[in-house]
C-alpha cells in the first residue's frame, strides 16, 4: 500500500536520494530543472539553468548533481555550485539521466537523447576526479544499482526491456561483459530505475505498469508493491529504519492529480545506506 509523501506534479520526477547524514529525501523533476525535497512536511526546491536528475552525498551540506552537460557540485546550504567536469556538454541532443553512487565512492550517471533518440546514450563512472564511459549506444540507461558486497553493477537500456549485471573488480570498475539479470521482455514491461537493498534484492519501478518489482539475487520475481500514478520512475530506500521505500513518478503525457506525485510504502525490507561519493 503506497502513500503520498509530496503532492507536487513532477513533470519528470526521478533520481530519489535519502542523504543518511540529514535523514532527509531530494529528488529531481528533470524537464523543469529542479531538485526537490521536504524536510519536516515543509516543501523545498531549488532550480537550475538546465536539466538535472541525479545526485549523490559528498557531505552533510554538498551533493554532486547530473545535469544535461556538467556534474557540479551542489552546497545545499549556500547554493554554490562548483563544477566538476563536461557530461557530453558538446552534444545538445543529450541529457542526463539516471545515476546512483557505488559502493567504493564511485558515482555512475547514464545519459540520453532529449527525445531517446535510439542510442545516444551511455553510462559513466566518475571516481575520484575522472569521468570515463562505461557503455555506449544506449537509448534509455536507467535502473542503475549496486549489490551491498560491491562486486556486482545493474544497469538497463529501458528500450530493450531488459536489465544487465556485471562484476566489478576491486576499484569498482566493471570486469568482464555484462550478461542478462531480468528479461523483461515477454511480460512488456519497462525497467526504470531501481535500488537494492540490504538483502541484494534488486526493486525495480515499471514505467507504465503503476509498480515497482522485487527481483531476487537469481533474476527471478519476488513481489510488486502498487502505485495509483503510472509512470512509476525510480525508487529508493530511506525512513530512520531503511525499511520506507520512496518512489518518483511522472505526469508527463498524462492527466490525473496523482500523476507525478512521490510516493511512499513502508516494507519488510531494509535497504542499503546510500554510498558516499568520494571526489
Amino acid at each position: 500500500m503506497s502513500n503520498v509523501f509530496d503532492e507536487r506534479r513532477c513533470v519528470l520526477g526521478e533520481g530519489p536520494l535519502w542523504h543518511p547524514e540529514r535523514q532527509q529525501l531530494f529528488w529531481f523533476d528533470i524537464l523543469s530543472k529542479q531538485l526537490m525535497t521536504r524536510e519536516n512536511g515543509k516543501a523545498g526546491s531549488w532550480e537550475f539553468d538546465e536539466c538535472v536528475s541525479a545526485a549523490g552525498w559528498v557531505s552533510k551540506s554538498e551533493l554532486i548533481i547530473a545535469s544535461a552537460s556538467r556534474l557540479f557540485l551542489f552546497n545545499l546550504d549556500t547554493e554554490a555550485q562548483t563544477k566538476l567536469c563536461d557530461l557530453e556538454a558538446d552534444d545538445p541532443v543529450t541529457r542526463s539521466n539516471d545515476g546512483r553512487a557505488d559502493p567504493k565512492g564511485g558515482f555512475w550517471i547514464g545519459t540520453m537523447g532529449f527525445n531517446a533518440e535510439q542510442g545516444k546514450g551511455s553510462i559513466y563512472r566518475y571516481y575520484r576526479g575522472e569521468l570515463r564511459r562505461l557503455y555506449s549506444g544506449i537509448t534509455i540507461s536507467n535502473a542503475i544499482c549496486f549489490s551491498p558486497d560491491g562486486r556486482t553493477a545493474y544497469f538497463a537500456d529501458t528500450a530493450t526491456r531488459s536489465i544487465q549485471q556485471v562484476a566489478l573488480d576491486a576499484d569498482g570498475w566493471p570486469d568482464g561483459t555484462p550478461t542478462l539479470f531480468a528479461d523483461l521482455s515477454q511480460e512488456g514491461l519497462n525497467p526504470d530505475g531501481a535500488v537494492i537493498d540490504a538483502d541484494g534484492h534488486l526493486w525495480n519501478a515499471q514505467w507504465g505498469a503503476n509498480r515497482v518489482a522485487r527481483y531476487a539475487p537469481n533474476g527471478s520475481f519476488v513481489e510488486e508493491i502498487g502505485f495509483t500514478a503510472h509512470q512509476v520512475s525510480c525508487p529508493a530506500f530511506g525512513g530512520a529504519d531503511l525499511g520506507t521505500l520512496f518512489a518518483t513518478t511522472a505526469a508527463e503525457g498524462l492527466d490525473g492529480t496523482v500523476e507525478g506525485q512521490t510516493y511512499f510504502a513502508q516494507t519488510a525490507a531494509v535497504g542499503q545506506p546510500e554510498h558516499r561519493v568520494i571526489l
